[in-house]
């Protein structure tokens, strides 16, 4: 569907159309100094920022971007190691009132210190090699579920990760399906409904394929039940866990894939959904911000966040009225991901499960949870990252519920890890209330 022929609801959030931010047209590869000529230094960014709130040697985003870029005139000048603890969460650029590419700049930053001066001998770069490129290890610990999550799971592979590698002992590894959302797909034949006017291609991303296949299953059936035609394309990472630890060629690479089978999409009447908040974070922001391969601004155009595009393209509110679930969920407090946020995702949420009978989703504040993905695995921020998530803590306890719900996989991790809060994912809730008896009794 082209951006033309988007239609709107009222008060939806596709109303204020997402727009990917501009690289600056007089820019020459990646120089980014005129958008740190549009930085007047009001610090608004680095009062929005969590890392810097609690890390009190954290610079914060103003000299990661701006001020680095102007550093930059200088030729000797090299990248400050400081751009290694920026968390990725993004909260500067919608925070900036001058919109300054403040995220461009710390992930073209960071991959230019990776580059240029980190030794790729060393255990930081092994280590963030390792958390950055989940996707090829994923498949190795996914063909022997069982025995990987066993092995994992012990409390010397905890203390051996951290002491050879620095991956944080205090996390328990998230555990891997005995089946991937892909064999299940497979499995089941693929597409179950055929529909050329209503098509979309899933970007499930890793996690929801590897770890949490019930969260993909969830959108499938949700889907089917509005009568779309799914594909499901090949794909790799989004590569949101590349820009945070500066492997700018690694992502590179797995945006080449993504957005040629993507754009193949496009070209077959799709519209391109993703369920997790990083993931199309990435696909439209990041992407049209780092890269120029052919069909990339089509890509980010006709990215949506899953809720949102049913928001969107169908009367979900609508559908939603007089259904329930039972005694399956209780109420949840709910976090809005940072990267939900960026993209004027919060509040829909909230908003859509508020037409469920029986289930109440308490927002619990617009701080971040503190995880950032890959951040919080290193054993160097695992504290830095659970006093950012102090206050998301505090605030689900306070609230009137004993789960939690959220759209980002790693948040969920860390909203689990403080809280002991079971998560679930808004997509398995709309799941169970508009098609949980098919899928009780065993509906593919």
């Amino acid at each position: 569907m082209s951006d033309a022929e988007r239609p709107t609801d009222d008060g939806a959030p596709g109303d204020d159309e997402f727009e990917p931010i501009q690289v600056f047209p007089e820019a020459e590869e990646m120089d980014l100094r005129p958008g740190a000529d549009n930085c007047y230094k009001c610090s608004t960014c680095d009062t929005n920022c969590p890392v810097a709130e609690v890390d009190d040697e954290f610079p914060g985003p103003k000299f990661q971007g701006p001020e680095q870029w102007r550093l930059k005139r200088q030729d000797d000048q090299d990248i400050d190691d400081s751009v290694m603890k920026c968390s990725n969460c993004m909260r500067c650029d919608s925070a900036c009132p001058s919109d300054v590419p403040l995220s461009q700049m710390h992930n073209t930053a960071r991959g230019e210190y990776v580059e240029e001066q980190m030794d790729t001998f060393s255990r930081e770069y092994v280590r963030n090699r390792i958390l950055a490129n989940y996707r090829r290890l994923a498949p190795l610990g996914a063909a022997f579920p069982r025995t990987t999550n066993f092995v994992m799971g012990l409390s010397v592979t905890q203390w051996l990760g951290e002491k050879v590698l620095g991956i944080t002992g205090e996390r328990e590894f998230p555990a891997f399906a005995t089946e991937t959302f892909r064999e299940w797909w497979t499995a089941r034949g693929g597409a179950q409904v055929r529909n050329e006017d209503k098509r979309i291609a899933y970007f499930h991303g890793c996690y929801a394929n590897y770890n949490t296949p019930e969260v993909a299953k969830a959108l499938v059936r949700v889907y089917e039940h509005f009568g779309y035609e799914i594909m499901v394309p090949e794909q790799h990472c989004s590569g949101t866990p590349m820009f945070a630890n500066g492997m700018l060629e690694d992502a590179r690479r797995s945006a080449e894939t993504n957005v040629r089978e993507l754009a193949a999409a496009l070209e077959e009447g799709a519209d391109i959904v993703a369920s997790c908040s990083s993931c199309s974070m990435s696909l439209r922001q990041e992407y049209p911000e780092l890269f120029d391969f052919d069909g990339t601004e089509d890509v980010a155009e006709n990215t949506w966040d899953a809720v949102e595009y049913l928001r969107v393209h169908e009367d979900l509110e609508g559908e939603l009225e007089g259904t329930s679930v039972g005694d399956e969920f209780e109420d949840f407090a709910y976090h809005a991901p940072c990267h939900a946020r960026n993209q004027g995702l919060d509040g829909q949420t909230t908003e859509v499960l508020s037409a469920i009978e029986g289930v109440d989703a308490h927002d619990v504040g617009d701080s971040c949870s503190g995880i950032s993905g890959t951040y919080g695995w290193k054993a160097e921020n695992y504290e830095t990252s659970m006093k950012i998530g102090a206050e998301m803590f505090d605030h689900m306890e306070d609230a009137d519920a004993t789960a939690g719900l959220t759209e980002c996989p790693t948040c969920s991790m860390q909203m689990e890890h403080g809280t002991g809060y079971e998560i679930t994912h808004t997509l398995e809730v709309l799941e169970a209330a508009l098609v949980g008896a098919a899928t009780e009794a065993g509906a593919q």
